[in-house]
């Protein structure tokens, strides 16, 4: 099955492109897939944070006493709602293994 007018129109555009394509991605002198040759520097040259180094204390709490019982609250209310939904959905539809 060939598509109509492909060859008079297409290929001469596509041509010129697949062609530069091809020629700009070998210029380097380096495979395409070869990219960590390129890279500079060693395993050692990356920075990370050392684990034993923690944050500073705090000057202030990051709750106060009355926001963390507000979301002791919330938290507990939220799971009581939910356990409600599951026993009120397992009653209505048991569930079959």
């Amino acid at each position: 099955m060939t598509i109509p007018h492909f060859n008079e129109r297409i290929a001469p555009l596509a041509r010129p492109l697949l062609l530069s394509i091809v020629l700009s991605a070998t210029s380097s002198g380096a495979p395409m897939m070869d990219a960590r040759a390129e890279t500079s520097g060693s395993a050692k040259a990356r920075v990370y944070l050392p684990v034993q180094d923690l944050p500073p204390k705090r000057d202030t709490p990051a709750m106060t006493a009355d926001e963390m019982s507000k979301v002791k609250k919330d938290l507990s209310a939220a799971r009581a709602r939910q356990k409600s939904q599951v026993k009120a959905r397992e009653g209505a539809a048991p569930v079959h293994p």
